[in-house]
């Protein structure tokens, strides 16, 4: 199935199952992954699940600087491990 530019940009296109799986199985074929028939499926029922949680945050009408958690910065990393003596064991 192909979809038009129009369907894709109206606000309320929804994929339903059947459509979810077909594309999936596309995306996949396009990209030599092999997928079983209940791989698929699964990767099918986790896309649709992103997508009601990504429906749900952008009809809450948050900003960027509405964003309460911190963007992740990795914590520094340390020069020396202290659980690890370079000098070995004492004898």
């Amino acid at each position: 199935m192909i979809f038009s530019l129009d369907s894709v940009a109206k606000k309320d296109f929804r994929m339903n199952d059947a459509l979810t799986l077909q594309y999936v199985k596309t995306t996949a074929e396009m990209l030599m992954l092999p997928l079983e028939d209940a791989q698929a499926a699964r990767v099918a029922v986790h896309l649709q699940r992103t997508a009601a949680m990504v429906s749900l945050l952008d009809s809450a009408g948050l900003s960027a600087h509405d964003e309460l958690a911190e963007i992740y910065c990795p914590a520094a990393f340390p020069s020396v491990d202290p659980h690890f003596d370079l000098a070995g064991p004492d004898v």
